[in-house]
């Protein structure tokens, strides 16, 4: 930090100039579907981009026949994409080498940086402050579906001192990124793993118990000679749709305290963010019948599979299915056990729809799907195991997660002090 202090000194003691972005790009173009036939591209759309690391994930390969409307821009190396639709979810990235020549959608704003003018690791990084994102919530327009133009991204000015001093800067910051990766790409080798214990675990089967992790094989020896019961959904759990209290009446959203979720409240590992919540007061609730606490909520409609297991009493919209244990199966159940193996029966939910414009889950194969049901000493031991294996991918308090989180912060602290310049007059 204190030699890139001083060169600012040097080599712009009075400040630096602020530009808008247009005037440090070039033009891009879009492509003509019609003089590529027959050529196949990798396909960038808005869900490419990954919000939190910032890179390219899954893409589409489509050709003239098969490209939506929205895939029309040309992308090249070094090219700096930021998403326009719902721009506050930050969805920005570096284009690598292997994107280059390839399409993105209409929803992006392709910045493809002058290279005598400004580093474009410098301009990404750049997209990451709270500077630029102030500005974006002020120029983007539409509530319900809010978007900012191109041309309001490229009037954005960012600082832009001396190459060298830009080079210095993205030297430090990108090793911050090339960490964050690394840790990243071993994170997501420990979840291939965790996933591997966890389908071998709870695959089982009335003439063959799971033979992946020893301990359970042994308890599984010892206690089910014979094989593991399964049993229907309906026989062992109360099934219940979720629904939506009226959102005419204002009384029923004032200052609740009862839990209401929606699908932006549950993540794949079944995680919960309790910051997003909506509440509700107990005028809300139907017939005084709430889905009580120690039940699973899995999506039936929509993002078809997702689940949680529930602590407390509470509501859930109608895209989700309640599963409560029947009071003679519950002294049976360990629920935790029961929120792992929604795992498996969130699998089936999503190959088993009705072939419908809104997909839904064939409710009435749902019910009768079969679950096992070990010996309560079994389903803790499994519990155990898989507790560990989840705090080690998924607590962002221990593990891989908590580090990345924390190499995160540091590199943002770094990112908002180095990327700080004083104005020149």
């Amino acid at each position: 930090m204190s030699q890139i202090e001083k060169l600012i000194a040097e080599i712009c003691p009075g400040g630096v100039k602020f530009e808008a972005i247009g005037a440090l790009t070039e033009r891009t173009s879009n492509i003509r579907w019609q003089d590529s036939k027959g050529k196949k591209f990798k396909y960038v759309d808005l869900t490419s981009v990954n919000r939190v690391t910032h890179r390219i994930g899954d893409t589409k390969t489509i050709d003239s026949d098969s490209a939506p409307n929205r895939a029309q821009k040309i992308i090249l190396k070094g090219d700096v994409l930021f998403g326009t639709t719902r721009p506050t979810l930050k969805r920005y990235c570096l284009i690598p080498e292997e994107y280059t020549g390839q399409i993105c959608s209409t929803g992006f704003c392709v910045l493809r940086p002058r290279s005598h003018l400004l580093h474009p690791h410098f301009l990404f990084h750049i997209l990451g402050t709270d500077n630029f994102y102030s500005y974006v919530e002020a120029n983007q327009r539409g509530a319900s579906y809010p978007a900012i133009s191109d041309s309001a991204v490229r009037k954005f000015k960012v600082p832009l001192p001396p190459l060298e001093i830009q080079h210095a800067i993205v030297g430090i910051l990108d090793k911050f990124t090339e960490l964050e990766a690394e840790l990243e790409a071993e994170l997501e080798a420990r979840k291939r793993q965790y996933q591997y214990y966890r389908d071998g675990i709870l695959n089982f089967s009335t003439h063959s118990p799971s033979k992946k992790l020893k301990p359970i094989k042994d308890l599984l020896t010892r206690l089910c000679s014979d094989g593991v019961e399964f049993k229907e959904l309906h026989e062992v759990f109360e099934i219940k749709n979720g629904y939506t209290p009226s959102k005419k009446n204002p009384d029923y959203w004032t200052n609740g305290s009862i839990p209401w979720f929606r699908m932006d409240d549950i993540r794949k590992n079944g995680r919960i963010l309790s910051e997003s919540l909506q509440h509700v007061t107990p005028q809300a609730v139907k017939n005084e019948f709430l889905f009580p606490a120690n039940s699973i909520i899995i999506a039936t409609t929509a993002t078809i599979g997702e689940h949680a297991l529930i602590t407390v009493d509470s509501l859930a919209n109608q895209r989700f299915t309640f599963l409560t244990p029947k009071v003679n199966r519950s002294a049976e159940l360990d629920m935790k056990f029961m929120f792992y193996y929604a795992y498996v029966l969130g699998e089936w939910c999503r190959n088993n729809t009705n072939a419908a414009s809104f997909a839904s889950v064939n409710m009435k194969k749902f019910k009768k799907f079969k679950i096992p049901i070990p010996p309560l000493e079994v389903q803790h031991e499994i519990v155990t195991i898989l507790d560990r294996f989840d705090a080690l991918v998924n607590d962002l308090s221990h593990g891989l997660p908590a580090e990345i989180t924390a190499r995160r912060k540091q590199y943002e602290y770094y990112r908002d002090r180095l990327l700080t310049f004083k104005e020149a007059e």
